[in-house]
């Protein structure tokens, strides 16, 4: 599968759906290589912008918004060709989903209040410096801006 054909197909999708196959494609982009906890992370981050509302009303929206997750990053050309990652990202990325569902009290939080991830080996972003809530495999996930909850 071609990322620009994954891509068009969640433009024509329902919207939960398209959400679903959004974040399995940025999992699957910037998280394969790492164990399920940092693929977890990956996804709680996510989430978590898509909850503030700062980066988009949708998933789709927030890992397409420019320069800020593999989708809009890699070449629409990239092929996602590695079935047992894919599939292992899809269910990580629906966990996370029911996960995130839950009131705030009740998730599982694996990096509690980070806003921003890098992976070390291809990223030296200005703000690499904030403040560092976890290293997990190759990411380190840093709470750069306090994201609350969109009102209403």
């Amino acid at each position: 599968m071609k990322l620009e054909w994954i891509m068009w197909l969640a433009s024509v999708m329902s919207p939960q759906a398209a959400d679903s196959l959004c974040l399995s494609t940025t999992l699957y982009l910037e998280a394969r290589n790492q164990s399920v906890q940092g693929q977890k992370a990956v996804a709680e981050v996510a989430l978590r912008r898509e909850e503030s509302g700062l980066w988009g009303d949708s998933m789709c929206e927030v890992v397409t918004a420019r320069k800020q997750f593999a989708p809009t990053i890699v070449s629409p050309r990239t092929r996602l060709n590695n079935t047992e990652a894919w599939a292992q990202a899809v269910n990580i990325a629906i966990l996370s989903e029911q996960n995130w569902a839950l009131p705030v009290g009740k998730r599982k939080e694996i990096v509690p209040g980070a806003s921003h991830f890098m992976a070390h080996a291809i990223a030296a972003p200005s703000w690499r410096n904030a403040y560092q809530v976890a290293t997990i495999g190759d990411h380190t996930f840093l709470k750069v801006q306090r994201l609350k909850p969109r009102e209403g």
